[in-house]
């Protein structure tokens, strides 16, 4: 007799269950022509790629200010290995993903961190302790995330012009990756690096349009980056299957403003449930994740009973959030499915003991 094996739930890497859109497999489906054994002559029409065309064409800016690569986290190191030498300094946030300062560590440059606060249900960023940090100690690059991850706040448009104003000498990149999942956001990304010559906004394909294994991400470039644009060069073109996969994502506006919408959904129910037990506190968020403060003494508890339930969310160990979660949307029956454990957890005499 075989015995089945019960499919795990990863909600720990702000990777995006619903999957991609019908139309990202129809290419699969319909990839029966010379895609894979040809290299692409996109070139031979003075551009990068279809992708970097198509982009331009929905933002209305320059191909040559697209940038592709494979993911946002390529672009990222491209653009610290391309601007940071030994001993430069990188400007990053406090709370961040552990990637920033993985690749400024492989380019031998400094970590400057800047403040971001916790407050009540949210953090923020500290605005005028940014600009302090920034004027202080003067660094070649600053890393910005909005939303951020892990503690899921962001900047608003006004604050994120305020702020570029105050850093216009430095290179500056912004990491959207995130941007998508909440329709209120809307950067102008063009505008800014119109305005802002420094500037680079990076995002990705691999978290709203839920592609992330196929490894694509962009940037809309400012002037003053033709250095990166040079040595991003891909002479051979890019992966035209990914390519088409992406722009049928592009295609896809109905399916990803109906997933949107259940995700939001979602993150309310989440909000509002978790912050109710006792010993939680969530913070607000406008990413497909959420941060929540629990008490210290259930952590290792918890992370065993959710295991062997076959549930996988992210316990934070970086300094100052050892005492936090950070549980990625999943679908609607999978984030109910990780309350109801939860809560079942919480219901035990066990927990009343330790909280």
């Amino acid at each position: 007799m075989t015995i089945k094996k019960k499919r795990v739930i990863f909600l720990d890497r702000n990777e995006n269950q619903y999957g991609p859109s019908p139309a990202c497999f129809k290419v699969l489906q319909r990839s029966r022509d010379n895609t894979l054994n040809i290299y692409s002559r996109d070139f031979e029409r003075g551009i990068k790629s279809l992708l970097s065309e198509r982009l331009a064409k929905d933002f209305g800016i320059e191909e040559k200010k697209i940038l592709l690569g494979y993911g946002s986290e390529d672009i990222l190191k491209q653009s610290v290995q391309c601007y940071i030498n030994k001993g430069d300094k990188i400007m990053i946030p406090s709370y961040s993903w552990w990637y920033y300062k993985k690749i400024a560590d492989e380019a031998e440059g400094v970590n400057i961190q800047y403040p971001i606060v916790e407050g009540k249900g949210t953090f923020y960023y500290d605005i005028e302790g940014m600009i302090k940090v920034h004027d202080t100690q003067k660094p070649k690059l600053v890393l910005i995330s909005s939303p951020n991850n892990p503690t899921g706040n962001r900047l608003e448009f006004d604050q994120l012009n305020f702020v570029l104003e105050k850093m216009k000498e430095s290179v500056v990149v912004l990491d959207e990756a995130y941007s998508l999942f909440d329709e209120t956001y809307n950067t102008d990304p063009v505008g800014l690096v119109k305005k802002y010559p420094n500037l680079i906004i990076i995002r990705t394909f691999s978290k709203y349009y839920a592609l992330a294994g196929i490894r694509t991400g962009f940037a809309f470039l400012g002037d003053n980056h033709d250095r990166i644009s040079l040595l991003s060069a891909r002479y051979l073109g890019f992966n035209r299957l990914s390519e088409k996969i992406a722009i049928a994502a592009l295609d896809s506006k109905e399916y990803y403003n109906s997933m949107r919408k259940k995700m939001s959904a979602d993150m309310v129910m989440l909000f509002n449930e978790l912050t109710q037990l006792p010993g939680f506190n969530a913070y607000r968020s406008f990413a497909n994740f959420i941060l929540v403060k629990i008490p210290p003494e259930i952590k290792v508890p918890l992370k065993k009973y959710l295991t062997e339930r076959n549930m996988i969310i992210k316990f934070m160990n970086e300094d100052g959030l050892e005492s936090h979660i950070r549980i990625t949307l999943g679908t609607h029956s999978q984030n109910c499915k990780l309350l109801k454990m939860i809560k079942s957890f919480m219901s035990k005499e066990i927990v009343h003991e330790l909280v």
